[in-house]
């Protein structure tokens, strides 16, 4: 065999090799399990639309408190811009409604489990490890987009003003004390917009607050009751609070009077009795009843069956022009987390809040 007969053997099978390298490759970043521990201030890209980010140190969450927190979306933009990026703060803008569905559980080995979907269309969600100098250690998801929409600049920040930045617009998330918070929206023309003489919090720093300072429900409710709070955005929303006792509770604002729920299932309508209950979509009375149903079937699910019913009232089963952009399922008992994004159920990343 000559010299140029082995090199063309030798190229076609690199080649074969590659091509099949390639679709392996294709294949377990389309499914599987993927462990994530990213690098101390600053942002991996994980796919499209989903990024993560760890954080470490002072975000001068404290200090925001301290003066009192912030009456809209616009008082707490400029106190980032003010203290955090040091310029003057944009006018802010406004989105589109989105839809959620959460759903409290626990498996056969007594684990506290809590499912969350995020529905609403494409856009950049960046989840966030976060160990403050002051709090609990927690996770967090940010859309960015919800972001960007109040102040763009954030889209050429460096990485760690971007995260300090989105550390204080979390929609959902859990601490090391096993409390998980996610926010809800009702379809609603009331917002929230409490005018007492208490410190401000709006939707996101809410959920932030919970994260850094309660351990559980209870204590979560306790902190709720000392601020004024206001909607971001100008929805109207609904906490989930669940925590690793298994309690669940969902809070709700009537007349901007703090109303207490317990239910493990949650979606986008008013669950307080009286004037308000049932004001929401029909689609979401739809999802709630599909996970109650669940429940009633099973009382117990496994985290695969817990997939399995947030796939169940994912977007794709609707056909209304959004997609679910994230489910989450919180272990609250071994401070676990899978992350499916864009209704993709074969393919998990997962963390662990330490």
């Amino acid at each position: 065999m000559n010299k140029k007969r082995i090199i063309i053997i030798v190229i076609l099978i690199i080649i074969v090799i590659s091509t099949f390298s390639f679709d392996y490759f294709k294949e377990r970043n389309r499914k599987g399990s993927l462990e994530i521990n990213p690098a101390n201030n600053s942002i991996e890209r994980l796919e499209s639309g989903l990024s993560v980010a760890k954080f470490e140190g002072d975000y001068l969450f404290e200090e925001f408190l301290e003066n009192g927190g912030a009456i809209s979306d616009y008082k707490l933009t400029e106190f980032i811009y003010q203290n955090i990026l040091y310029q003057n703060a944009p006018l802010g803008g406004a989105i589109k409604a989105f839809g959620c569905s959460t759903i409290s559980t626990q498996d056969d080995n007594d684990n506290y489990l809590f499912g969350r979907n995020f529905d609403w269309m494409n856009s950049e969600a960046l989840i966030i490890l976060s160990k403050p100098d002051i709090g609990y250690s927690s996770i967090s998801t940010a859309n960015l987009d919800f972001i960007a929409s109040f102040s763009d600049i954030i889209k050429s920040l460096p990485d760690e003003l971007k995260i300090q930045m989105a550390l204080y617009a979390p929609l959902d998330g859990m601490n090391e004390k096993g409390l998980a918070v996610a926010v809800n929206m009702i379809e609603d023309e009331d917002i929230i917009n409490q005018e007492t003489d208490k410190p401000d919090l709006t939707t996101t720093t809410v959920v932030r607050l919970l994260l850094n300072k309660a351990a559980t429900v209870d204590e979560a409710i306790e902190l709720l009751k000392k601020y004024d709070v206001h909607s971001s955005m100008n929805l109207m929303v609904h906490f989930v609070l669940s925590d690793n006792t298994g309690k669940s509770v969902v809070v709700e604002y009537v007349n901007n009077e703090m109303q207490v729920i317990e239910d493990n299932v949650v979606t986008n309508f008013y669950l307080a009795e009286g004037e308000k209950y049932g004001i929401g979509t029909s689609q979401s009375k739809n999802r709630y009843q599909i996970l109650k149903d669940t429940l009633e079937k099973n009382d117990r699910l496994s985290s695969n069956e817990l997939k399995d019913a947030l796939n169940s009232v994912s977007k794709h089963n609707y056909n209304d022009g959004t997609v679910t952009e994230w489910s989450i399922i919180y272990n609250k008992t071994t401070l676990e987390v899978e992350y499916y994004h864009r209704e993709n159920y074969q393919k998990s990343f997962n963390f662990k809040i330490i």
